[in-house]
């Protein structure tokens, strides 16, 4: 097997594993767990695990420069913290299916940031996508009953922190081995949230759990946020980041089919319309990149 292969095998595996996020967090919702709480388990369980491997990540701890550590800290409270506490808060209100479409709506985020806070132009084809994303997030409001501002918001908000992550993590990554920046993403996080009570309620409450929602909670880790970006990251290794980013699609098309047949949600024609207009921006979006060899 060639290594464009490998590397197209390991991105779609990492996107699969991404898509899982939403129906963990979901299932923990059901077994009483908080959004906040379900974020907290995330990241702090991350964080054990990873400094369970801590000697993997010694060589590159010693690269870390006190001039690097702001952007560092920024990455992680912006887009891992923010990113999860406002993605799982958008499960625990709207569901799975929709929280995943309007985090996708990031790369509409990333084009209104690059224009705000780099001066960057945007393109007419850039324009077209952006107002087709946005009848995307219009179509996944026309659910039977009211919509839940507060779930579309936070959404929205997760879409936003992962577009911040994106460019914050371009700095971070300036200088710094993708390894490292992924280490401190995830223990910086873990640092702040122990201090909140909602992490040692979380893991409380965990602690007098049966098994299958401690399986459930290490999932949300292992699976949806360590085996993930270490797979995204070595495929990124063997091919261009624009063609990486294309098979993240599978992130939200797990995300959509694991909440229809674990979960029984079930969203209308015009949602499942909104869905597909805005995986459909992020696709026509990372084509649109330049190819970088």
């Amino acid at each position: 097997m060639d290594r464009h292969t490998v590397g197209t095998l390991q991105i779609i595996a990492g996107a699969v594993c991404w898509g899982s996020l939403g129906v963990l967090g979901a299932t923990l919702n059901r077994l009483s767990f908080g959004s906040t709480e379900v974020a907290a388990l995330r990241i702090v369980i991350a964080a054990f695990l990873l400094l369970a491997v801590l000697p993997y990540f010694l060589p590159y701890l010693k690269q870390l420069g006190l001039r690097q550590l702001p952007v560092l800290v920024g990455q992680s409270f912006i887009g891992m913290l923010g990113m999860s506490m406002l993605y799982f808060a958008a499960v625990s209100k709207v569901g799975s299916s929709l929280a995943v479409a309007l985090l996708y709506t990031a790369p509409v985020w990333s084009l209104i940031f690059a224009r705000i806070l780099l001066g960057e132009g945007i393109t007419q084809r850039q324009a077209v996508l952006t107002v087709v994303a946005a009848a995307g997030v219009g179509l996944t409001m026309t659910g039977g009953g009211a919509a839940d501002w507060a779930g579309i918001a936070a959404g929205l908000g997760s879409g936003i922190c992962y577009a911040l992550y994106g460019v914050l993590g371009k700095r971070a990554m300036s200088g710094n081995p993708p390894m490292l920046v992924f280490f401190t993403s995830i223990c910086c996080s873990a640092l702040l949230l122990l201090f909140l009570p909602d992490t040692h309620r979380a893991l409380h409450k965990l602690w007098f759990q049966p098994w299958f929602v401690w399986l459930s909670a290490v999932s949300l880790s292992l699976v949806g946020t360590i085996a993930a970006s270490a797979l995204f990251m070595r495929g990124l290794e063997k091919m261009p980041a624009a063609k990486a980013s294309v098979f993240t699609i599978f992130e939200p098309l797990t995300a959509v089919l694991l909440a229809a047949f674990l979960l029984g949600e079930r969203l209308g024609v015009l949602q499942y319309a909104g869905v597909a207009l805005i995986v459909a921006v992020a696709v026509l979006n990372a084509l649109g990149r330049k190819q970088v060899k």
